[in-house]
């Protein structure tokens, strides 16, 4: 019985052997990024009743094929939901391009995506800015955040989902 053993771990040892002489055996590899990725930044993580904050939106097209759709949403946290006193909404969007920065095609919970602009090609990013515009007379104390979900489909007819992605948040500090 031993023998068999032997000669089973003798065969498995010359047939890896044959393997990576002639290139054959599985190689580690590192992972493959995502096919497309959305972070979102803010330009202050607190801001006073009446004041502002810019929520910049990032897609990046990890993909050797272009985006050329993305269906994004955008909606406040469970958290943010439970403080009827803040109030806030966005006032402004603007995509920046390399020619300057453009006007959005609109703002809303729903098909931020348009607001990407056209195709993004391979290895490229689209960054949409929201501007925040907190109420004068909202609450203070509180944290403002949201999350996203995305799709995005590719000149290869393949597409991506993903989300929540989540926001930073913004804090209202009171006066």
């Amino acid at each position: 019985m031993r023998s068999t053993h032997t000669r089973r771990l003798g065969l498995v040892g010359i047939l890896t052997l044959v393997l990576a002489l002639f290139g054959l055996a599985p190689t580690a590899s590192a992972a493959e990024p995502g096919p497309a990725e959305l972070t979102f930044t803010t330009d202050s993580a607190t801001t006073t009743p009446g004041g502002t904050v810019n929520l910049s939106m990032t897609i990046t097209n990890n993909r050797t094929y272009d985006i050329w759709f993305v269906y994004q949403t955008i909606e406040p946290t469970w958290l943010t939901t439970q403080r009827p006193d803040l109030k806030y909404g966005f006032t402004g969007c603007n995509l920046a391009t390399a020619a300057g920065s453009v006007p959005c095609s609109g703002t809303g919970p729903a098909n931020l995506g348009g607001n990407y602009g056209a195709t993004v090609p391979p290895g490229q990013s689209r960054t949409v800015t929201f501007t925040l515009q907190v109420a004068a007379d909202s609450g203070c104390n509180g944290n403002i955040g949201f999350y996203s979900y995305y799709y995005a489909e590719f000149s290869d007819s393949t597409s991506t989902s993903a989300g929540p992605v989540f926001t930073p948040e913004t804090r209202v500090l009171c006066a």
